[in-house]
């Protein structure tokens, strides 16, 4: 996590200092005529404070403002975007009694990173996130821990309200996180199947599923969590595009219900490993690529019978099924191969 310490008083330049020393990578911006307070490592700036911030924030995960709070949000006001999106912001005075996080609290990690810096400084932290306040789990936490997507970011604060409210959740969940993370401290209900949650008696849903849901069980109480647990394993011919590598991956999970949010990585050939196409495809969806080598390929018992083509032209009996299984850590078969044009492709569900 990369973060930004940036102090425009002579006691705020002496807090920095000390603030830097406690984070493996942080940068301390001082006002220039305080610098000599703040050590060598610090950044001496002049000009406006705000050009200095605003050329920070799309490379910075945390920010720590050492003043005024009114100051803080005054500058940071244009630059905000979305919950899933803006950095963590922690503000503190310059005696260093307070430590206050005032945005991303949850997914960001502010508030993680106020009750560090008061750790470091003896301050107190300030900590006004409702669950958090409440000594509550909170579902936007819960996504963040376990690595989730949330699928429709304003059903959080539906679904934290209904916390706060004591209110019944009833809870779809094959990983077994939900319970844990909750722990009985809240009013949730358990259940095996997504219609039997939607006919209880409670307030709001919770379904932490890769699938995708048909609109008539829709509402604005039921909150999605994707777990990130599918793998897309593929083979293609040399000059395969990007383009046809989507289209048929797009039509296959749209057939299985499956929901793009829930993929993990591509699993492939190692001597696919410099495929254009293939890459570019990982690339546009944010994707790593596991490469496994032929020998490896062949150690997997796979559903399909062995591809004559594969063997001849690498020496693997295969590659879609093979490495889907192999990256997925001997997870289920969802998909058994395909093949269309220049491309094979399995889908694989990772094991809890």
């Amino acid at each position: 996590m990369r973060i930004a310490i940036i102090a425009i008083t002579r006691n705020g330049a002496r807090l920095g200092a000390q603030l830097r020393d406690g984070f493996p990578r942080a940068d301390l911006f001082v006002l220039q005529k305080y610098a000599g307070m703040a050590g060598k490592k610090a950044v001496p700036f002049i000009g406006e404070l705000k050009e200095l911030v605003r050329r920070l924030w799309p490379e910075t995960h945390g920010f720590i403002f050492i003043m005024a709070t009114g100051i803080v949000v005054r500058m940071i006001a244009p630059l905000l975007e979305a919950k899933d999106k803006d950095p963590a912001v922690v503000v503190m005075d310059d005696a260093g009694r307070f430590s206050i996080p005032i945005l991303s609290g949850h997914l960001g990690g502010a508030n993680e990173l106020a009750c560090r810096c008061a750790f470091l400084t003896g301050a107190r932290e300030v900590i006004t996130t409702a669950t958090d306040a409440n000594n509550l789990p909170s579902f936007d936490m819960l996504a963040k821990e376990e690595g989730w997507v949330i699928d429709d970011l304003s059903r959080v604060k539906v679904l934290n309200s209904l916390l706060l409210d004591d209110a019944e959740i009833a809870a779809v969940d094959g990983t077994g996180r939900v319970r844990t993370w909750f722990h009985g401290r809240c009013n949730l209900s358990f259940h095996d199947t997504f219609i039997e949650a939607l006919q209880s008696s409670a307030k709001g849903y919770l379904f932490v599923t890769n699938r995708q849901l048909p609109p008539q069980v829709q509402s604005e109480k039921l909150l999605i969590l994707r777990p990130r647990n599918l793998v897309l394993g593929i083979g293609c011919n040399s000059g395969t595009s990007a383009e046809e590598i989507g289209a048929l991956v797009s039509a296959n999970m749209k057939r299985l219900f499956l929901s793009m949010k829930s993929l993990k990585c591509i699993a492939s050939a190692t001597a696919k490993r410099a495929e254009p196409g293939l890459l570019t495809f990982a690339e546009r969806l944010g994707l790593s690529i596991a490469f496994y080598e032929s020998e490896e390929l062949n150690r997997v018992a796979s559903p399909s019978p062995p591809s004559n083509h594969a063997l001849a032209a690498i020496g693997a009996t295969g590659v879609a099924e093979p490495a889907a299984l192999l990256a997925s850590g001997g997870g289920t078969m969802l998909l058994k191969k395909v093949k269309s044009g220049n491309i094979t492709l399995a889908i694989a569900e990772c094991q809890n």
